[in-house]
């Protein structure tokens, strides 16, 4: 009896041991497609009703699950206003300032992969004129004008511009480069920003800027004014000037083609040393000094305390060999109406090896900082 029983204990344990090890039930494979599309959400600034808008305002877009696809702004006339989105798809900007105390309605439509389009509405109504202090501005471009590889942008200010005011400045100033080149601002002084790229313009450049700031407030004022310029960059013209041997050289291309000897501000008017560019051109300019009154030919601006390049037939025995001036950079006659010929506003100077460093702002001085500090604003 107990030689049966061991054998049935081994059968049922070698019956247990086949079914743990046998292939589990068949089970029906369950597939799932991709998850349903979200709907496209949007939302608009101004807020509909919204009152006393700056005519500065911009059409707020906010978007997920997709992106604008459409964007019309009419006045209570039924007025269509241009314009165009932010590069960051945050906003769609007026192409001119709106008109004070007018309604305006924007029609928005955004559109999502999988989902019908979405259209929002605002209607809203712009502030009346402020009556505050008016802070001016000037855009330091001309329309259709062509300048040197170095022009920055620059924006000019009648009055100082606080602290607190200038990220909403900044916020109304563009510029777009064809080919692109992106760059930044930075402040010199509280009267006066430049905008540059990291390098020298590309020759042949588009630059198209405008300061759309009619109606932003600035400290207890409000500025005053939209203007938009396009201009053109030209070839490629440097100028080096060298205390030391007392030579200006001229490059076109990065290749020297004209060298001269100069004359520059004596030690106790020393010119400054650093990169500023062409400011201006004058076929002849009056110097007024509390020491002397004198007319100059060929005078080409390089600084707002009044250094420049020009015609010094007085200095000609001294040029190459000592420094006389007042602080200008003085060349012959002839070498300077040759320069003259040259140059355009926007082209860079570089001076060194003088006794005194440039004053930052004295000039469009965007170029005499390295990019690493200029980005710092």
């Amino acid at each position: 009896m107990r030689t049966r029983n061991t054998a049935a204990a081994l059968v049922l344990v070698a019956s247990g041991l086949t079914a743990c090890h046998g292939s589990p039930p068949t089970r029906a494979a369950v597939v799932t497609g991709p998850p349903p599309p979200k709907p496209v959400a949007l939302s608009l600034t101004p807020a509909a009703g919204a009152a006393a808008v700056p005519v500065s305002a911009e059409i707020g877009t906010t978007v997920a699950n997709g992106r604008v696809t459409a964007v019309t702004l009419v006045d209570a006339s039924g007025n269509t206003v241009a314009g165009a989105p932010r590069a960051d798809g945050s906003s769609w900007i007026p192409a001119t300032a709106l008109r004070y105390d007018t309604t305006y309605t924007a029609k928005v439509t955004a559109t999502g992969a999988g989902s019908p389009p979405l259209t929002r509405e605002t209607t809203f109504t712009t502030a009346e004129k402020p009556t505050g202090p008016v802070v001016g501005s000037d855009l330091l471009l001309t329309n259709g004008a062509t300048y040197g590889v170095g022009m920055p942008v620059v924006v000019e200010f009648g009055s100082d511009v606080p602290q607190a005011s200038r990220a909403a400045v900044e916020h109304r100033l563009f510029v777009t480069s064809d080919p692109p080149q992106p760059g930044a601002w930075h402040w010199f002084g509280a009267r006066q920003v430049m905008y540059r790229p990291e390098h020298y313009w590309q020759p042949g450049t588009k630059i198209t800027a405008r300061k759309a700031l009619n109606g932003v407030p600035i400290g207890t004022g409000h500025a005053d004014d939209d203007f938009t310029a396009t201009v053109t960059i030209g070839r490629k013209l440097t100028i080096d000037i060298d205390n030391g041997t007392k030579t200006l050289r001229v490059y076109s291309n990065d290749a020297l083609v004209r060298a001269m000897p100069v004359s520059l501000g004596k030690p106790s008017t020393p010119t400054s040393s650093g990169t500023t560019v062409i400011m201006s051109r004058e076929p002849s300019a009056v110097f007024r000094t509390p020491e002397y009154t004198t007319t100059v030919q060929y005078a080409m601006r390089l600084t707002w305390g009044g250094q420049y390049i020009h015609a010094a037939p007085w200095s000609v025995a001294d040029q190459g060999r000592r420094n006389v001036s007042h602080g200008c950079t003085n060349v012959s006659t002839d070498n300077a109406r040759w320069i003259y010929d040259q140059v355009l506003v926007g082209d860079p100077v570089t001076t060194h090896g003088t006794e005194v460093p440039l004053d930052p702002g004295d000039g469009w001085t965007a170029w005499d900082l390295p990019w690493s500090e200029y980005q710092k604003g």
